[in-house]
């Protein structure tokens, strides 16, 4: 453990180094894959120093309560030896957990799939809101949401919705959101006061870049089509919505959210890049049969994951046993605690495993 924690803070300071050479600062490409390492470090070189100071002022306090010729000294030092040992262990605990295997797609950016289930309207109703509260959190949180694609229903409601998160960690926080999400409450469309139960399934992909995955572009069939759905005089009046297929493979994507036909293409085929990412994803985690039950859940899309119940204000997330009555504050993006413990959870078992 501690020769991994000294090549990771050696390579610390060695990019302290790098990063105030004017001639990376002026490479903006090389800068910010140093920064993206920099901070990635930097929590794990702190602590790594915190322990190490505090393991130097226990052996020191451990001499002097030896050596102390004053009585109420040897006493003080004693009370400070149990402090400075409880510290030292919850430190070291810390750095074991910086030490786990470490998903490589944590830092990217993220593309969220919304897709009403079973319910009909009611669940197109309330993909929307699982919309506005991830997009509510993720402007908490300091990311950027743009929409990618959108099916929209009469009444406001989505049969599908497509959106981008941007941001340092975005697949860190959002990769347990992947799974069945049901819904229990009185239709807004239902008179008579009946409780209904209806689901809407969350995917959670995490972007690619073209470096990912090899596409060939004869494959790819462009299709333009005017756009569709509420959204002014804009709508159908250009061709600038975008449709491809990818022949091998039979996946379609479309964008109509920019004015731009160009716009949209590149957000098409950053989705579609994405999509073909997850499916390579897939097959190599499936190649690993052990890996997925060492998991909170990050990839079942038909694994019920959570249960959002109104008449009792409550929130529910079945794989960790975790209820929360405070709907209202989740369902208006305060998922943050939610986030926490799942990834708390996913923690824990990682390290049974290292153990």
């Amino acid at each position: 453990m501690f020769d991994k924690l000294d090549t990771a803070a050696a390579r610390f300071r060695e990019l302290e180094g790098r990063m105030a050479d004017p001639a990376v600062i002026a490479d903006n490409t090389l800068y910010t894959s140093l920064m993206k390492e920099y901070r990635r470090l930097e929590p794990i070189a702190a602590a790594y120093e915190r322990y190490q100071t505090l393991k130097t002022a226990l052996a020191e306090t451990r001499e002097l309560a030896i050596t102390a010729d004053d009585r109420e000294m040897r006493e003080l030092a004693l009370e400070e030896q149990e402090s400075l040992r409880e510290a030292l262990s919850a430190t070291e605990q810390e750095l074991k957990v910086f030490l786990l295997p470490r998903d490589p797609n944590d830092d990217r950016n993220v593309i969220v799939e919304i897709r009403a289930g079973a319910g009909g309207e009611e669940a197109a109703l309330f993909a929307a809101v699982l919309y506005r509260m991830y997009t509510m959190y993720a402007e908490n949180a300091g990311f950027k949401t743009a929409r990618m694609s959108q099916n929209e229903t009469e009444l406001g409601g989505f049969r599908e919705i497509v959106f981008q998160v941007e941001g340092d960690g975005a697949y860190s926080r959002f990769k347990f959101e992947s799974g069945v999400h049901r819904v229990q409450r009185v239709p807004v469309t239902e008179s008579q006061g009946r409780i209904q139960t209806s689901t809407v399934t969350v995917a959670v992909l995490p972007e690619a870049e073209a470096v990912d995955v090899e596409i060939n572009p004869a494959d790819i069939v462009m299709e333009s089509c005017k756009s569709s759905g509420a959204g002014g005089q804009h709508i159908n009046k250009t061709e600038s919505a975008v449709r491809l297929t990818h022949k091998p493979t039979g996946i379609v994507v479309e964008c109509q959210e920019e004015r731009s036909q160009f716009k949209n293409r590149d957000k098409a085929l950053k989705m579609l890049y994405t999509k073909l990412l997850d499916i390579k994803r897939t097959e190599q985690e499936n190649k690993i049969a052990g890996e997925r039950r060492t998991q909170v859940g990050t990839g079942d899309r038909s694994e019920r994951i959570r249960t959002y119940n109104y008449p009792q204000g409550r929130m529910t997330d079945h794989r960790i046993g975790l209820t929360l009555y405070s709907l209202d504050k989740i369902l208006n993006g305060n998922i943050g605690d939610v986030i926490d413990a799942l990834i708390a959870a996913d923690t824990a078992l990682k390290m049974q495993e290292q153990a």
